[in-house]
């Protein structure tokens, strides 16, 4: 077992360090760290080191903050367990495949449990991850990067489908809303190529006029659908996840 890492069924430590350092909240900020920075940076750089999910990150080895979402999003829902097969769709730089290693056994950290699997995809460079396979630089939306998920995936199928994916800011919230639908939008669309039914569906999506659709679809789609906010999601952020379960809907024949 790796530093950091914790048994599948274990209540993440990491976790508890953030709740701790959330009621403390007391940060020394060096002033040599703002020199020749605009104000801008200078705001950007003031939070970043008073966050407590940087400073768990670091202490746990996560690869960022980002693994607190899933964290808590897996602690509320449970929907990482050992033995299933997971694909995490914008997978760079690897914390959530990080997390989701853990908790589906895909190292085979657990000798007394079942093994699962993690395969990441990203448009962007991931590095080597114990227990996890990667395809980058990939386009999950891509039909031939379809193909060759499904004969990575044991089963051809994945139990879970989780997405941290968005696209390049533009600064036009409007606009960032409606691309960040659009691939939230296109990665359902090859849900029934590759989540196995009764699967779980967690894309990010920000708050804006095209979420009711997609909220819609995935209603049509699973039986149980929910809007969370982790903690470690700002709360000036508009980002909220999507988590929608029990999947019915699927084409062509089901492998197992």
């Amino acid at each position: 077992m790796l530093p950091g890492e914790e048994g599948p069924g274990a209540r993440p430590r990491s976790l508890k360090l953030v709740r701790a350092s959330l009621q403390r909240q007391r940060f020394h900020t060096a002033g040599s760290h703002y020199k020749g920075r605009t104000a801008a940076e200078h705001l950007w750089l003031t939070r970043h080191l008073r966050d407590p999910f940087v400073k768990a990150a670091k202490v746990e080895s996560y690869r960022c903050r980002s693994a607190f979402k899933l964290l808590e999003v897996n602690e509320r829902h449970q929907i990482l367990r050992p033995g299933l097969r997971v694909l995490d769709c914008g997978a760079a730089p690897g914390a959530w495949s990080q997390v989701a290693v853990q908790r589906v056994n895909a190292a085979g950290a657990d000798p007394g449990a079942p093994v699962g699997f993690v395969l990441g995809v990203d448009l962007l460079h991931i590095f080597p991850l114990e227990g996890a396979t990667f395809l980058s630089p990939a386009d999950v939306t891509d039909p031939r990067t379809v193909q060759r998920v499904r004969e990575l995936l044991p089963g051809g199928r994945a139990d879970v489908i989780l997405s941290d994916m968005a696209p390049n800011a533009t600064g036009i919230r409007s606009l960032d809303h409606d691309r960040l639908i659009s691939l939230c939008s296109s990665l359902l669309d090859v849900a029934p190529d590759i989540l196995h039914p009764g699967g779980t569906f967690l894309c990010k999506t920000w708050a804006g006029s095209q979420s009711l659709g997609l909220r819609k679809r995935l209603a049509e789609q699973f039986q149980n659908t929910r809007t969370v906010k982790p903690r470690a999601s700002r709360k000036e952020s508009s980002e909220v996840y999507l988590l929608a379960t029990q999947y019915r809907r699927a084409k062509g024949p089901v492998e197992d």
